[in-house]
């Protein structure tokens, strides 16, 4: 068993509290993604976890025992970094067996585990080279395969897939991910990007400021934020925020004024502040319809058409994604905005999301 228990955990660096009590629980085989903006304290976390930091307060448990005391080597954790770290005077396969022959292991074993881990990460060919006659994604392989002859309980992978380009950061996911099903290991994973988050995390915890904001599986914190900071960070362009107040409706409805015109939505709304609002929910209407806004950019990217807007009376940027076929609107253009009024979002003045 390889549960993961966070409990009450804090970190200090002299009076400066980086961690402000972190409760998280991961189960035995999940894949959670750790994610936040840079700073946030999901890479303090993760050290903590491996052991490479101390905590401050809290207890951590791995498999129901606690380990917050216990050394790194005793963990039964192997953590994957954002640097390869290979030894650039070893092979491939000695970098990989590097950690079994100083645990003392029989070299005939050694030799067994390393070539079962290349076979599963499809480098047996590059076992012979050395670091420097390898690609960027080539070494993170072997950096991830160091980690697996280990036989680990969980895996940490500290933002692994940072220094490649964006094709070999799109291949590289969907490895991991065949690699998790392929293991059902525990691992837990950091990132600062969205996009990993969503696509390999089967739960996404997402970090602000040295606090848990909120845990869900990637859809569920997708469509239901707990509160304006996690809707604005998972989604590309970001949700739009328009600043509102309720101004009465009619039956069971809101109607919401905004600086750039009022909205009717179909549900209630009483302390309603802030409407947010996915570019892929907003439709561009003729002037004096919806909302008043003016288009400033508008970017063609081939599958979809991406527009950046200013709202009139606020001046709040928007931005509207578009598929194509749709006709798009001309740059320092006024057109209407009108949103999908089962998909808007609502916020109070504390910026909590709104049932």
């Amino acid at each position: 068993m390889a549960e993961l228990e966070v409990r009450g955990v804090r970190k200090r660096f002299a009076s400066v509290e980086v961690l402000h009590g972190i409760d998280l629980a991961v189960r035995d085989g999940e894949f959670m993604v750790f994610v936040g903006p840079s700073g946030c304290g999901k890479s303090t976390l993760l050290r903590l976890i491996a052991g490479l930091e101390e905590a401050s307060e809290g207890e951590i448990l791995i498999g129901g025992h606690p380990v917050t005391h216990v050394a790194a080597a005793d963990r039964g954790v192997a953590m994957v970094f954002q640097s390869y770290a290979l030894y650039p005077h070893m092979t491939v396969a000695e970098n990989m067996g590097f950690a079994l022959r100083m645990a003392g292991l029989p070299a005939a074993q050694v030799r067994a585990q390393v070539a079962k881990v290349a076979e599963i990460l499809q480098i047996t060919p590059l076992m012979d080279r050395k670091p420097k006659a390898l690609s960027g994604g080539q070494r993170q392989r072997v950096a991830i395969g160091r980690a697996i002859v280990r036989q680990p309980r969980v895996f940490l992978f500290d933002e692994p897939l940072s220094n490649l380009d964006a094709a070999l950061r799109v291949q590289m996911r969907i490895e991991l991910a065949r690699l998790h099903r392929e293991l059902g290991t525990t691992m837990v994973y950091v990132t600062h990007d969205q996009v990993e988050a969503m696509t390999l995390g089967q739960r996404i915890a997402v970090f602000n400021g040295g606090r848990l904001e909120q845990v869900g599986a990637p859809l569920e914190l997708f469509e239901r934020p707990a509160n304006r900071f996690v809707a604005g960070f998972l989604g590309s362009p970001r949700m739009n925020f328009i600043t509102a107040e309720v101004v009465g409706g009619a039956g069971a409805g809101t109607r919401l004024r905004t600086g750039a015109g009022e909205l009717e939505l179909p549900r209630a709304a009483a302390g309603a502040r802030l409407l947010g609002i996915r570019p892929e929910d907003l439709q561009v209407v003729p002037p004096g319809d919806g909302l008043a806004a003016r288009i400033d950019l508008v970017e063609h990217l081939g599958d979809l058409v991406i527009a950046y807007a200013t709202l009139a009376g606020s001046g709040e940027p928007l931005a509207i994604k578009q598929l194509p076929g749709t006709p798009p609107p001309a740059t320092g253009t006024t057109v209407g905005l009108r949103p999908e009024p089962s998909r808007v979002h609502l916020f109070d003045a504390d910026g909590r999301a709104l049932p």
